[in-house]
């Protein structure tokens, strides 16, 4: 962890996995083979919150969910992409399009997908529960696992440094 780029200032993206970072990365099934995630209520209202101070959230996923769009559309947050096998590049394309500097960004991802797309931002953050090579690439690592509460620990202080401005 490279702890002289931490906090980050000036995040104006988030940019989110979210199996194994807003889930616990685990898949629940129904006897009718109906999937199921689960997501925690903190790292929601974390993210209501930045959303409220300017803060764009797009949420990025190899899977194909309407979990994922459910959950994106109870939480304000406009932008899903989903099944998506390219994350480094679409973090690249979001910049381009937003017209956004690297350092205004932070991905927070858990697996070594998300590797690409850690490269291409300014902050990047692994959940505790992350795997050894994205922990060891991230600049912060949460105390928290994902899915229960890592989020709200980067939205906390991201919106410390907000309060702080």
């Amino acid at each position: 962890m490279n702890e002289t780029r931490w906090p980050p200032h000036e995040i104006k993206l988030l940019l989110l996995d979210v199996d194994g970072t807003l889930t616990d990365g685990g898949l629940y099934f129904t006897g009718e083979c109906q999937a199921m995630k689960r997501f925690d209520v903190h790292d929601g209202l974390g993210l209501v919150r930045l959303q409220r101070a300017g803060v764009e959230v797009v949420l990025i996923s190899a899977d194909r969910s309407s979990i994922i769009q459910m959950r994106a559309q109870k939480l304000g947050i406009r932008a899903v992409i989903d099944g998506c096998q390219d994350k480094g590049q679409v973090v690249r394309m979001l910049l381009e399009e937003r017209e956004l500097k690297p350092s205004a960004a932070l991905y927070m991802g858990d697996d070594i997908t998300d590797l690409a797309a850690m490269a291409e931002v300014g902050y990047s953050v692994a959940p505790a529960s992350a795997v050894e090579a994205v922990c060891e690439a991230a600049d912060y690592v949460t105390a928290s696992s994902g899915g229960h509460g890592a989020v709200r620990e980067v939205c906390d202080l991201i919106m410390n440094h907000i309060e702080k401005q």
